[in-house]
């Protein structure tokens, strides 16, 4: 059995190239309009990070995405995932088991519960075993070594013992790790991780993070890391996607969108964080709650709760997404005097060329 890879080669995986790319995604069931124009990439050996509130679609973007979203969606727009060979798969065009063949070799999962994800009647060597004897074609003894090496992979102390072991008899922290091992087991492109620490105290989601982020280096799989906590997403991401009312509303460069916020939503996020040094009686927060999928506003979607409306058209008309320049991405007409926007929003195309 050959060892897990090290990380692609600079001439084998070019600056450009992208690993899984959304472009335009809606999600609708029945009347709700749960997903609506939703567009991001990420390439080899990155983490785009999605935030936002529950109910603000992040969740359900990704997983429709992928095929994952509940049965009686209505999916439309262009996701593809191109393989270290050069292959693009366009995923809302696979069904049934050519789509089985993508979830679990070429893209990998880590969900917030690992309790509930992993099989408590299984060991965890079944578990880490299934992947690569399904999607490899490895025999039951190379499936077990690669278990192993796995666990080993991921921090996991003992790990021949370990393998032996059910998921109710190792702690959050381990269970979650063995998530990871499970997500890695076939060397897969991407992997989706949806609130994958927020299960854990935090000295065991800083140790996620860090094995998380090794083996990203090591292996150079694009990582999509779904969260509300934004302590979370600016320690690990590359770029950040803040999602509202199912649409994107900002979207940036990790450390440009922490230091220089402009969507009033983004900074409400960023004014309710406990700051540290900083006394405070009462967290803040913003007034109100999501808009109900089945009556999106015309205008903007976060009218009903945004402090500013610096606009008088933010209530009446739909703001598109504009260009800031650096690939700061905003929608919204308020926007500060110092930053003008460009004269006309781009378009996609101009957008996927950035």
């Amino acid at each position: 059995m050959s060892a897990l890879p090290g990380p692609p080669s600079p001439s084998a995986v070019p600056v450009s190239a992208t690993a899984l790319e959304v472009r335009s995604l809606s999600v609708s069931i029945g009347t709700a309009r749960i997903v609506r124009d939703v567009s991001w990439s990420v390439s080899p050996g990155q983490t785009l990070g999605i935030v936002g509130e529950s109910g603000s679609g992040k969740s359900m973007s990704v997983l429709s995405a992928v095929g994952l979203g509940p049965g009686n969606a209505r999916v439309t727009g262009d996701v593809r995932l191109t393989t270290s060979d050069g292959t693009e798969h366009d995923l809302l065009g696979l069904r049934g088991n050519a789509l089985r063949r993508i979830r679990g070799r070429r893209i990998g999962f880590v969900f917030q519960d690992p309790a509930t994800s992993l099989n408590p009647m299984l060991t965890v060597e079944r578990q880490l075993t299934e992947g690569p004897e399904v999607h490899l074609g490895l025999k039951p003894r190379e499936a077990r070594a690669r278990a192993a090496e796995l666990l080993e992979l991921v921090g996991i102390p003992d790990p021949a013992r370990r393998l032996k072991a059910y998921p109710h008899e190792l702690s959050g922290g381990m269970r979650q790790r063995v998530m990871i091992a499970v997500a890695l087991a076939c060397e897969p492109e991407v992997i989706i991780a949806d609130e994958a620490t927020t299960a854990l105290d935090v000295t065991i989601q800083a140790q996620i993070i860090d094995a998380i982020r090794e083996l990203q280096e090591r292996l150079g799989t694009a990582t999509v890391w779904i969260s509300h906590d934004l302590a979370v997403v600016g320690g690990i991401a590359d770029e950040v996607v803040v999602m509202y009312g199912g649409e994107v509303l900002e979207r940036a460069e990790t450390v440009r969108l922490f230091q220089d916020t402009v969507h009033p939503y983004t900074r409400g996020l960023f004014a309710s964080r406990p700051h540290l040094g900083q006394r405070s009686d009462q967290l803040l927060s913003i007034p109100g709650s999501p808009p109900d999928p089945r009556a999106i506003p015309p205008g903007c979607v976060f009218w009903d709760r945004c402090s500013v409306r610096g606009d008088d058209r933010c209530r009446t008309q739909h703001p598109e997404l504009v260009d800031l320049g650096d690939g700061h991405w905003v929608r919204s007409f308020y926007l500060p005097d110092a930053r003008p926007p460009s004269a006309e929003p781009a378009t996609r195309d101009q957008e996927g060329e950035r």
